[in-house]
């Protein structure tokens, strides 16, 4: 009998929203369908915006949460449509919602992390229970709760006897390490996409550099990579995590004042580099006896980042995960089902010695239909 559950992502790159359809009733779980959806543009001008402090925010953040879960149905409809399931045959949707601001430990001791959404509504358009704020029990526990793919990514990436590596490249990077002996080790490595997108659509109108073929064209600055390599977030030890509260583009603006003279496309190359090299520093440190780098998010359809992580990282082979079974684009969402399932089903969402959480927690509060 299927087991079947949608998984929602919209990820601090801010392209849209990706969703699939998950069976989970077989001994590897199998993506029955894919949908994808990107943000009306005022919605994203509106998400990007409220990373920020400004006027008016719980107004505005409320409104921008319900606009988010009306576009969310309008995926999991897509995906019903195209499988020709209705929604008594789905257990639950899990929806991440969309991250605007993190600060795990900060202020108090506990912090926060906030993602807007609106779940209520979610099971009210879809008439399917729905899981969503997956990461504030992780913090309440003392954890970063971030990230939370890391035992996900063991359960459909992971070899016995073998290491591999699992680099999700969205907004934000996040490395996971799967040991050969069912060892798990996960954390941020800091910018992933975040950057390069919002430099990309200052200087070319466009959401993203298209396979990276402008940062191409440029050439690295040497000495701006050097002043952006020296954020300590980078050299931290885990467990850590960080988001647009910190890789954001008054943090850029600040270290590019000395660079006014850049042309753009060089600004891109040094960003793209950026990216490469933090992701490289963390992947060749907890390389160990690793073969392999499985790479998801949007960072693994951008072909001059993956040309770049393979020359930094020569000791493994650099792959999208579609090469392992899992489409790049695909990744996080399926995850989001897991977690949606481990809730239901009253099991831990999170790793401890991944988030630094006092244990190990069921993630996620349950909206039924």
């Amino acid at each position: 009998m299927p087991d079947l559950y949608i998984g929602l992502m919209s990820g601090t790159s801010l392209d849209g929203i990706d969703g699939v359809l998950v069976d989970f009733s077989g001994p590897r779980l199998a993506v029955i369908h894919h949908a994808s959806a990107p943000f009306p543009p005022t919605l994203r001008a509106e998400l990007l915006a409220l990373n920020t402090p400004g006027d008016n925010e719980l107004h505005r953040a409320a409104l921008a949460g319900t606009a988010l879960a009306r576009a969310y149905a309008g995926v999991v409809g897509t995906l019903l449509a195209r499988s020709g399931h209705t929604a008594r045959d789905i257990r639950a949707v899990g929806a991440h919602g969309q991250t605007v601001r993190h600060r795990p430990q900060a202020f108090d001791g506990t912090g926060y992390t906030l993602q807007l959404n609106n779940p209520a509504l979610l099971a009210e358009l879809t008439g399917i229970p729905v899981v969503a704020d997956f990461r504030s029990r992780d913090v309440a526990a003392g954890g970063q709760g971030a990230p939370l793919v890391p035992a996900f990514h063991q359960g459909v990436f992971g070899q016995p006897g073998r290491t591999v590596l699992a680099l999700n490249i969205g907004g934000i990077s996040n490395l996971s390490v799967l040991g050969g002996d069912g060892s798990v080790l996960g954390f941020d490595c800091g910018p992933g996409n975040a950057l390069m997108d919002d430099w990309c659509q200052r200087h070319t109108g466009q959401p993203f550099d298209d396979g990276g073929a402008w940062a191409a064209s440029g050439h690295v600055l040497p000495d701006l990579l050097a002043r952006l390599m020296e954020e300590p977030f980078l050299h931290r030890l885990p467990p850590k995590s960080t988001g647009r509260d910190l890789f954001n583009p008054p943090w850029l603006a600040a270290r590019l004042e000395a660079f006014a003279a850049a042309s753009a496309a060089d600004v891109q190359a040094t960003l793209t580099e950026f990216t490469a090299t933090a992701c490289a520093a963390s992947v060749n440190s907890y390389q160990k006896d690793s073969f392999l780098l499985a790479v998801c998010g949007g960072g693994a359809l951008n072909d001059h980042l993956m040309q770049r992580l393979q020359a930094l990282c020569p000791a493994v082979k650099v792959v999208p995960t579609d090469d392992l079974g899992l489409p790049a684009l695909q990744v996080e969402a399926a995850a989001f089902a897991w977690l949606a399932r481990q809730a239901l089903t009253g099991a831990p969402g999170n790793l401890p010695g991944v988030t630094g959480a006092a244990g190990p927690r069921v993630l996620g509060a349950v909206y039924p239909a």
